[in-house]
Formats: C-alpha cells, sequence, structure tokens
C-alpha cells in the first residue's frame, strides 16, 4: 500500500513538471487590439487617441497663389519699392503655402480641457532690396547710403539673394510661422490665439486681401491671458490681457530725429518705443443668435517710449495710456439667398492706431506716381502712422483714428459665391504735433510750397469671386483698390530716396491709388 502511495504521488508531480515545461513554451496571449475610435461629443473628424479619453481632430490646408501688383502677401503698395512703380517694384509675388492645425479635448470636471496648435509652412518669392545710386565720385550728402560704396561709386542693386525674412526666397529656403498655440480650460484661453478685441471675422469680411483698415486684425494670434463668462442664450463677456509689442503697437516718433530722406518714406523722427511694461487690456461682450451676432469691445493700451538721447541720463517722457473701442455687427441667411452675410464694424482710437490699422498695414506710406505739373519730376503721396508723437524734453501727443469696414457675401449657387468690401479710415493728429512736424527744419529743407498737414485718409474698395468645384476645394480671385487721401499740397524738394531708387527732384504732393489682384487656389483637408 506504501509503495502504490508513493507511486501515484511520484506520477503525478512528474507530470506537474512536464505540464510546466510545455506550457512555458507556449506563446503568451496578446492584449486585444485598441482600435482608433469615432468621438462624436465635439463634432465631425474627431477620433480617441487610443487608450485615453482625449479626443484629436487634425486638419489644415495647402495654398497655391499669386499676387499682382504688390511686393507682398497680400498687401497694397504703399511704401519702399513697392510705392515707386518703376523697375525695383515687383510686378508679382507667388507663394506656396502647407498649414497643419491639431486640436485636441478632453472631458474634465471642469468641463472640456481643449489644446490648439496651428502652424504654417511657406515660400514665397524673394523681393528687391536696396536701390540704385546716383552716378559720381561721391555718396549722398557726404554720407555713405544703402547703394552706394565707401568711395562713393555707383553700385547697381537687383534682387540679390531675393531673400524675405532671412528665408523666403532663397531657391530652396521658405518660412515656418506659428499662427495658434493655446489652451482653454474652465473659462480660461492662455497662449497665442486672436485677440478678443476683434469681430470673428478679424480683418476679413469677405475679402482675402490682407491689409484692410477699420477695425482690429490678427488672425495669427497673439500672447494673451483670457477668461470668458457663458450667461446662456448666446451671451458671453471677456476680459483679457494680451502683449502688445507683436500687433498691437505702433510708432512713437521723436520729431527731434526727423530727416528730409524720412519725411519722403513716410517717417516723423526716430522710433523711439520703450520695453513693455503692461500688457493691453481688452473687454469684450458678444451676443450671438440665429440672425447674427452683435459685439463691443474696448482696449487699453500702454504707450511708453525708451529715452530721448543714446543713454538713460537723457530723460524721458512719461508714459500715456491710449485706448480704442469697437462696435461689430453681423447678419446671417438675409433675404438676398441662403447663407448670404452681410458683416460691418466701426472703430476709434486714441495713443492706439494698430486697433485701427491692422498689423499687415504698414506705418509709413510713401507712394509715387506721375504728375501734370510742369516742372515737377513726379508726384508724390506721403502718410505716416503712430501711437504718439514727441520731442526731446516734452511729453507724449496721442494720435486719433477712426474708421469702418465692411463685407457682403453673395451666394450664386452651391459653386460659385461674391463678396464686395469696402473700408475706410483716418489718422488725425493733434495741433501741437502738427506744430513740431511742420516746424521742423527738414520741412524747411523740402521747401514745401504748399499745405504742411500729417493727417491722412484711406479708401478701400474690393470684389472676390470663389469658385469650389469639389468640398473643400476653391480657387477664387480678388482685385483690390487702395486709395491715399493725403493732406500735404504744393511741392517739394526732395532729395535724393534710395529706398525706392528715386533721384533729387522736385515732386508734386498728390493722392495715390494702389491697385492688386490676388488669384488663388486653396485645398481644405
Amino acid at each position: 500500500m506504501l509503495n502504490l502511495r508513493s507511486l501515484v504521488l511520484g506520477s503525478t508531480a512528474g507530470l506537474l513538471t512536464v505540464s510546466a515545461a510545455v506550457a512555458a513554451d507556449l506563446p503568451v496571449k496578446a492584449r486585444a487590439v485598441e482600435y482608433v475610435r469615432v468621438c462624436s461629443l465635439y463634432g465631425a473628424g474627431f477620433y480617441y487617441i487610443p487608450g485615453t479619453d482625449t479626443c484629436i481632430k487634425l486638419g489644415g490646408y495647402l495654398r497655391a497663389e499669386v499676387a499682382l501688383g504688390t511686393i507682398s502677401m497680400y498687401n497694397g503698395a504703399f511704401n519702399s519699392v513697392g510705392g515707386s512703380q518703376n523697375r525695383l517694384s515687383n510686378y508679382y509675388t507667388a507663394r506656396a503655402r502647407e498649414d497643419l492645425n491639431i486640436d485636441t479635448r478632453t472631458a474634465t470636471e471642469y468641463g472640456v480641457v481643449r489644446t490648439y496648435f496651428d502652424a504654417v509652412y511657406h515660400w514665397t518669392t524673394g523681393s528687391y532690396v536696396g536701390s540704385n545710386s546716383a552716378t559720381g565720385a561721391t555718396a549722398y550728402s557726404g554720407t555713405l547710403v544703402a547703394g552706394t560704396s565707401a568711395t562713393g561709386s555707383t553700385t547697381l542693386y537687383g534682387s540679390g539673394s531675393g531673400n524675405v525674412n532671412n528665408t523666403d526666397g532663397n531657391t530652396s529656403g521658405g518660412g515656418l510661422g506659428v499662427y495658434l498655440a493655446f489652451i482653454q480650460f474652465a473659462g480660461f484661453t492662455m497662449g497665442k490665439a486672436v485677440s478678443q478685441f476683434d469681430a470673428p471675422w478679424t480683418g476679413y469680411p469677405a475679402n482675402n486681401f490682407d491689409s484692410l483698415v477699420g477695425g482690429g486684425a490678427d488672425p495669427t494670434g497673439v500672447n494673451q491671458f483670457t477668461y470668458t463668462a457663458d450667461f446662456g442664450q448666446g451671451v458671453t463677456a471677456t476680459v483679457s490681457a494680451q502683449d502688445q509689442t507683436a500687433y498691437f503697437q505702433s510708432a512713437i516718433w521723436n520729431t527731434s530725429g526727423i530727416s528730409p530722406s524720412g519725411i519722403m518714406g513716410g517717417s516723423y523722427g526716430a522710433n523711439t518705443l520703450g520695453g513693455s511694461r503692461a500688457p493691453d487690456l481688452v473687454g469684450m461682450v458678444r451676443v450671438d443668435q440665429a440672425w447674427g451676432l452683435f459685439q463691443a469691445s474696448v482696449a487699453a493700451h500702454d504707450n511708453q517710449t525708451g529715452y530721448y538721447g543714446a543713454t538713460e541720463v537723457a530723460g524721458h517722457a512719461a508714459d500715456k495710456w491710449g485706448w480704442a473701442a469697437q462696435l461689430a455687427l453681423s447678419f446671417k441667411n438675409i433675404p438676398t439667398g441662403a447663407g448670404d452675410t452681410l458683416n460691418v464694424q466701426g472703430v476709434y482710437t486714441n495713443g492706439a492706431s494698430r486697433y485701427n490699422f491692422g498689423y499687415n498695414l504698414p506705418a509709413s506710406f510713401s507712394m509715387f506716381g506721375s504728375t501734370g505739373l510742369a516742372g515737377a519730376y513726379q508726384s508724390v503721396a506721403i502718410a505716416g502712422l503712430s501711437d504718439a508723437v514727441l520731442a526731446t524734453g516734452g511729453s507724449l501727443q496721442l494720435t486719433t483714428t477712426y474708421g469702418f469696414r465692411g463685407g457682403y457675401t453673395h451666394n450664386w449657387n452651391p459653386y460659385w459665391n461674391t463678396g464686395l468690401y469696402g473700408a475706410w479710415a483716418a489718422v488725425r493728429y493733434n495741433g501741437t504735433a502738427k506744430g513740431l512736424i511742420c516746424g521742423s527744419a527738414a520741412i524747411t529743407t523740402l521747401a514745401l510750397t504748399g499745405t504742411c498737414n500729417p493727417d491722412f485718409n484711406i479708401g478701400q474698395a474690393g470684389v472676390i469671386t470663389r469658385w469650389t468645384p469639389v468640398k473643400n476645394l476653391t480657387f477664387s480671385g480678388d482685385f483690390n483698390w487702395t486709395r491715399l487721401d493725403q493732406k500735404y499740397s504744393g511741392t517739394i524738394t526732395a532729395p535724393v530716396t534710395p529706398a525706392a531708387g528715386k533721384p533729387a527732384a522736385v515732386y508734386e504732393l498728390k493722392d495715390q491709388n494702389s491697385l492688386t489682384l490676388l488669384l488663388r487656389a486653396q485645398r481644405n483637408w
């Protein structure tokens, strides 16, 4: 009996040993594969990131375009070689661009946590740099300038490397940009997002043209810390602190540095901006309804200068706060057709000019044209935008602007639509600022024969037609007319203008026009 018991136990142990050895050679069972699932919480195009409760959406576009009558994408021919209207001006500028955006959202006990990132890669035609110098053995006024050698001999500038922004225009170059990058959580927006001051259409009520006056425009975003309260029924209110340095500060001119050549380029002295001390403070109320929306925005802008001289012992002017206010209205599905829209807005600023003249517009205008005046070489329109003007030892004189813009889009059918748009804006300097500019020695040197008045207006109108033969593929043509209505009159006797290749001569002071056409093909995905 004992031997039988020992035999059974021994056999059982042997079998267990063999089973364990065999089991060690068997493959381990794999985990179930986690497939990508559709996330329907936030609309079409979202998917769950495998293994998480976060939803992600990828999007973007590829764009090919060419603009006629401008040296930039997409602006008017307002200054430098663009405004010169001569052989230094580009007749066309081309660009290819790829945009990529990433949107993630996660539901939490505090609401949705969202991150958004939008970047672009592009290549743009290069533009001309430098100028033609005058023939002779001496440099201009005894000073070495672009286009002359140290001996004053002639140097002819062409396109050179042709680069724009250090990379675009080079044969294998290009540009990389970050448009938007922000986090949203519990009503807060933190990072680079469109300014809360802007209307939802930013600078595009019906257009592709980038330089429409008449309201705020920073579609590529500004760093900010924002809180938005939602009161329901489509009513929201927002307070925001946003960086002013990238998009919302214009020039602060110290007229003690004004020069004849500077005036010819649309500049009234040395730009004496100081370092940033305070962000712009923005408040906004919006009502979104089925009929459209209403928005009221205000902004406070700190104007801080540098020093009167080269070092801090020269002293400085005291800061002055400027401000801006804007109203915007949008009407949807108006009686002219399904999907038709009408967008309008108006703005008033004092010491905060960029809330009227968006970041794509220059601060200096110098546009040349023909003349019928006997004894004049050509005509020129001169204008300068600023937040404030001062002279050494003096205080800031804030610049006032006001304007409006609007656009109407009509859908002819599901494949074709046409937009009509327009804008107008005015820049006004106070009496003290005008005295500093017009009483300068530079104006005397230019031998102005008529009225000295740095005020100016800009009027704009345009039409755009879009064709969408298949979903998310659109071809468009946008024609724009811009008129610079400057308030100078008479003639000036100007020195050489190197940046525009213009000779020393008598010029008639006269309003000027810019005509541009943008042709674009864009595939969204």
